[in-house]
């Protein structure tokens, strides 16, 4: 019972790591991949499996020995560095993919050439992040893990203004402007379909539906990094440590991993059973570029019905191309 939110924390993370693998089997066997929606999201997802991975180390923790403690210590920085590191990633390739959307389905901007800056973004400007704390030597265990904590050397004020500074409150800004994004691109394209015809209307509501899981990418962890911020308010504040307390935290914090794989696979499945449930094909009739982009659900009704529904939403959400485009494929 003493390691009980120990072996939990590690057994969800396990379970992450496994969500995150078949997520990503997803994405290359149906060559999503080729789109570049689809590869931010691999991206993502691979940050997930790392962050899972390094999650799950931290199970030696449960044998710690006081004798050697400078093998431990050494391994938690590691550790918490990663941890970090990997989050960031998380949530710089979440807040990229929220972007490229946004411009893709309401500025009618299609940003693939971009690929390269929101890759190399997402991989550098994290690790200046998780680089602080090890030059302040602020990577310590504390349930559920090693992250930025107090140690018996360390002030816990300055842990946690050091925490609240490079992860929670930068995280949650970052996150809260990409969930107001996604809310905003939804309700925008949701009074859309509702001005055009049922007929057209119909096939712009099943994108709609497909796009979902992807909004929710933003949003979950925005709302993973709030427990989080509480826990750290908690710990510093607190002599004593309620296990009820750290059991949620551990919770939590393994959601993370969890989450990345969950909405990718969630949303392959919905698109793929909307796919099935259309007599014919839909979205995948037109190839399109950045030069033939038509505005999704244009404000224009002088535009043709049969333009309205070859638009650029079926570069997010088809899942095959007729052979002749295949080598056109983004």
């Amino acid at each position: 019972s003493e390691h009980l939110a120990d072996i939990i924390f590690c057994v969800l993370n396990g379970v992450g790591l496994l969500v995150c693998l078949a997520a990503a089997i997803l994405v290359v066997a149906l060559r999503l991949h080729r789109k570049i929606v689809y590869r931010l999201f691999l991206y993502q997802v691979l940050a997930g499996i790392a962050f899972a991975t390094v999650q799950m180390l931290q199970i030696v923790f449960l044998n710690y020995d006081d004798k050697s403690p400078r093998v431990y210590a050494r391994l938690c920085i590691a550790i918490g560095f990663l941890v970090l590191y990997t989050q960031w990633i998380k949530v710089f390739f979440a807040t990229c993919a929220t972007f490229h959307l946004f411009c893709f389905a309401i500025l009618y901007k299609n940003l693939k050439k971009l690929e390269a800056l929101y890759v190399v973004t997402s991989l550098l400007v994290p690790a200046l992040f998780a680089i602080v704390p090890l030059i302040t030597h602020s990577y310590h265990y504390a349930p559920p893990g090693c992250f930025i904590n107090k140690d018996n050397s360390t002030e816990p004020q300055i842990a946690e203004i050091e925490r609240l500074a490079l992860w929670n409150v930068p995280a949650m800004v970052i996150l809260f402007v990409a969930s107001i994004a996604m809310v905003v691109m939804v309700t925008i394209l949701t009074f859309r379909v509702k001005r055009e015809p049922i007929k057209d209307g119909d096939q712009f509501w099943k994108a709609l539906k497909q796009l979902l899981p992807l909004a929710a990418f933003p949003i979950l962890f925005f709302i993973l990094v709030i427990p989080e911020l509480i826990y750290g308010i908690y710990v510093s504040t607190s002599s004593t440590v309620n296990d009820g307390v750290v059991l949620a935290a551990s919770v939590f914090v393994a959601m993370w991993g969890i989450a990345s794989g969950a909405v990718v696979i969630v949303h392959i499945s919905v698109a793929r059973l909307c796919c099935r449930n259309e007599k014919k094909r839909p979205l995948d009739a037109v190839h399109v570029d950045g030069s033939k982009l038509q505005p999704l659900l244009s404000n224009d009704h002088t535009m043709k019905q049969e333009s309205f529904v070859k638009v650029n939403m079926s570069s997010i959400t088809h899942f095959s191309l007729p052979e002749e485009l295949q080598s056109n494929a983004e």
